[in-house]
């Protein structure tokens, strides 16, 4: 495939939350097996893309559109992100040669567990192919997911989803509705691979008492349907973060959330609410204390291409 006539795509690239998160043991290829019940949010990255330049160039600039404290040390233009990487992953499967010229316009702060990076590979691989001509199947584009990250493959689809393996199995579920998300970041950030080190040793520490036990998938998929209330979900990394992340759930269901959990491996913490008057006050509330905090709602699709 060589050049593409010039032609700009933006896409949005939304931020998902783990519902419910169970952490299986390391396995043999250095990941985890994990169940866990991903659901994609309003709250959104945006890429541009512009064909156009010398074939073969790719550039990367990126905007920050959030607090300068939740960037910090956080290189994002740099050939090793994830947006660099699907470029140059469906460069290879396609034989793609035009130019690239990327805008990234981030919104999702980073370490938070909200999966930023991997929907902007995943938005990335989806733009790519609409501004090639769709020279890749879903299984196809499926596939590259997989080899670029353990959450990117959930983002081709978006909406909701059962997710397990590491992963890359995603099971599409019935999207909730009528749901208010608020989004509260701690000052620090988690670093994935570090959580996942320091649960292995908390569960070396404490055998069995810790150890990963499967979950019925139906049974939490039916518990979805409920009264968010009436969730039995959990996040296996609770245990990992100090008392600090615990008082922001405890604060979040003080000021109204019927659920209230931890996002992935942290450190962004969330609160499901029924009425969006208690849900804008609680963002209002904790942004006047200083504190992070977003107001959000689940989303039904994934990222659609848009030709500007």
């Amino acid at each position: 495939m060589k050049n593409l006539p010039a032609g700009v795509c933006v896409i949005e690239a939304p931020c998902k939350i783990n519902l419910h998160l169970k952490v299986g043991e390391k396995r043999p290829d250095g990941f985890h097996d994990i169940e866990s019940l991903f659901v994609s949010l309003s709250l959104a990255d945006t890429l541009r893309f512009e064909c156009s330049g010398n074939p073969g160039e790719c550039r990367l600039e990126t905007d920050w559109e959030m607090p300068q404290g939740e960037v910090s040390g956080v290189p994002l233009s740099d050939k090793n992100n994830l947006v660099m990487k699907a470029v140059s992953l469906f460069r290879e499967r396609t034989g793609m040669e035009s130019a690239l010229n990327i805008r990234l316009c981030k919104r999702i702060p980073p370490g938070a567990g909200l999966g930023g990076g991997s929907s902007d590979a995943a938005s990335s691989l989806l733009a790519l192919n609409y501004l090639a001509g769709s020279p890749l199947s879903e299984e196809e584009l499926g596939e590259m997911a997989a080899v670029l990250g353990s959450d990117v493959s959930f983002f081709l689809s978006g909406g909701a989803a059962f997710v397990s393996g590491r992963g890359e199995l995603v099971k599409p579920v019935k999207t909730l509705e009528n749901l208010w998300v608020v989004l509260v970041k701690p000052a620090f950030s988690s670093d994935t691979s570090g959580a996942f080190r320091l649960l292995d040793e908390l569960r070396a520490s404490f055998g069995s008492e810790m150890r990963f036990s499967p979950n019925n998938a139906e049974g939490l998929i039916k518990a979805l349907a409920k009264e968010p209330e009436t969730w039995p979900f959990y996040n296996d990394f609770l245990p990992v973060f100090p008392d600090a992340i615990q008082s922001l759930l405890d604060l979040l269901k003080e000021k109204g959330a019927s659920f209230a959990s931890l996002s992935g491996s942290g450190s962004c913490c969330f609160g499901v609410f029924k009425a969006k008057k208690a849900a804008e006050e609680a963002v209002l509330d904790f942004t006047r204390s200083g504190t992070f905090a977003k107001l959000t709602f689940f989303l039904a699709h994934r990222a659609i291409p848009v030709v500007e």
